[in-house]
């Protein structure tokens, strides 16, 4: 995972430290990352890409406990399949494909953009304002199966 990794891990790391000191005390403050699936278990995705979600998870849950006292809270997305434009710009392997039909099979569709942000903002808000530490999956069932 060298400098060229798109997948950095160390990025949102220094994201949050860079963040955190700017956060209200008041019990207001909020992290939401943005993971895969491929954080809750092994992922054919490829190792590099799985080790940076399970990366992102721990430090989400990490963060989140270290500072609930300055009512800091911090939480996490795992978004499954989405519709989005990613896949004009990447050509499927045949074990990519037949995992995406497995997908599709398994949870009956994939979720929209708009489904991830409404989570986000969801969990950005003061409705949320006991989850703390939670890496939330999006993804129709998926992480069940």
């Amino acid at each position: 995972m060298g400098t060229a990794h798109p997948h950095q891990p160390h990025r949102p790391f220094l994201l949050t430290r860079a963040v955190l000191p700017h956060l209200p005390a008041d019990g207001k403050g909020a992290i939401v990352n943005t993971t895969s699936e491929a954080a809750l278990r092994g992922s054919a995705a490829g190792t590099a890409y799985t080790v940076s979600k399970h990366g992102l998870a721990g430090l989400t849950k990490s963060t989140a406990v270290m500072y609930r006292d300055r009512g800091v809270r911090v939480n996490a997305v795992a978004p499954g399949g989405t519709l989005t434009n990613v896949m004009d710009s990447i050509t499927v392997d045949t074990d990519g494909a037949t995992i995406l039909r497995r997908y599709e099979a398994n949870t009956g569709r994939t979720a929209s953009a708009d489904e991830i942000a409404d989570a986000i903002v969801f969990l950005a808000s003061d409705a949320a304002s006991s989850i703390n530490g939670v890496v939330l999956p999006i993804d129709n069932g998926w992480s069940a199966v």
